[in-house]
């Protein structure tokens, strides 16, 4: 990913707020300390893939608020999921009036190689997906190529004048014009199970916890996302030995303003966790803005 002057691939000339190379992720290597990591919102990533014919697993761009501009030294197809935001092609020089032509989300577009993509700021949502058909050609490590913010583990986030190889592996050709997608909701209602330590608190916290709304706080990113809203009391004092995380895990500091944790979670804490979001919802908490609300609805079991 070194800024060079013969890049063959995608050579970032703004790489906005933030933007990470992720795939899947690094599953089984919890007891190694490691966590998964991986796209917050897979769905969405997995969907840009299939729309140029990738690997549901190659690795892509996870873009934060868009912001993104890219040099295509070699033509390719695209697609961005996730948070719906602007597409246009333009000419090759940085800050040079771009073309006419624009593109929508969740649709394969083609990119002429010389050309400027540049990815604009979504209207709703946080997180968008650029799949480049091929996937980007990075090293491995520990067999994935996701960027990893609270251990450092794989690449590092784009800068300016990084250059991305493009892959070749491909499972097949772009065959839809345009995926259908439900549009973001305004405020999100995430299905919790109450514990695995609810009995920690009051008996007035799991109503509280459910009845809201939060605030999603500035302080939020991929490791978690930190909540303002009402306070979780405890019923008993002092700490837990340290004890497995998983995504979606609300644990709770002892200023009762639960942290709802998202792909770069640690994977132990020493906070008791009063409910975990269930897994089919979490794609909704990675979209989730600073300043946002949202609600959380106590459920006793999974619906499918």
């Amino acid at each position: 990913m070194n800024a060079n002057q013969g890049c063959g691939g995608i050579e970032v000339l703004d790489a906005g707020l933030l933007t990470l190379v992720q795939d899947l992720g690094r599953p089984g290597l919890a007891a190694m300390g490691v966590g998964r990591s991986g796209a917050a919102d897979q769905p969405a990533f997995t969907l840009a893939n299939r729309l140029v014919g990738n690997a549901e697993s190659a690795a892509a761009l996870e873009l934060t608020l868009g912001g993104v501009q890219l040099r295509f030294h070699r033509g390719a197809w695209v697609a961005l999921t996730g948070a719906p935001a602007p597409l246009h092609l333009g000419t090759p020089s940085i800050g040079a009036p771009l073309g006419p032509r624009t593109a929508a989300a969740h649709a394969p577009l083609y990119v002429p190689a010389g050309t400027t993509l540049r990815i604009g700021r979504p209207e709703r949502g946080l997180r968008s997906y650029l799949a480049v058909r091929g996937g980007i050609d990075l090293p491995p490590v520990l067999g994935s190529r996701a960027s990893d913010l609270l251990s450092g583990i794989g690449p590092e986030p784009l800068v300016r004048g990084a250059c991305l190889p493009i892959g070749r592996e491909t499972v097949g050709d772009p065959i839809v014009d345009l995926a259908p997608v439900a549009e973001l909701p305004a405020e999100p209602v995430l299905r919790v199970l109450l514990g695995p330590r609810a009995d920690w608190f009051t008996h007035h916290a799991a109503a509280a916890l459910c009845s809201g709304p939060y605030q999603v706080t500035p302080a939020s990113n991929r490791i978690g996302v930190r909540l303002a809203g009402p306070r979780l009391d405890r019923a008993r004092p002092g700490e837990l030995p340290p004890e497995g995380m998983v995504g979606g895990a609300l644990q709770v500091p002892p200023n009762g303003q639960p942290v709802l944790f998202l792909a770069d979670h640690p994977v132990t804490g020493g906070y008791p966790v009063i409910a975990v979001v269930l897994e089919q919802d979490l794609p909704q908490a990675a979209q989730v803005r600073p300043g946002q609300r949202i609600r959380f609805q106590c459920t006793e079991r999974t619906s499918r």
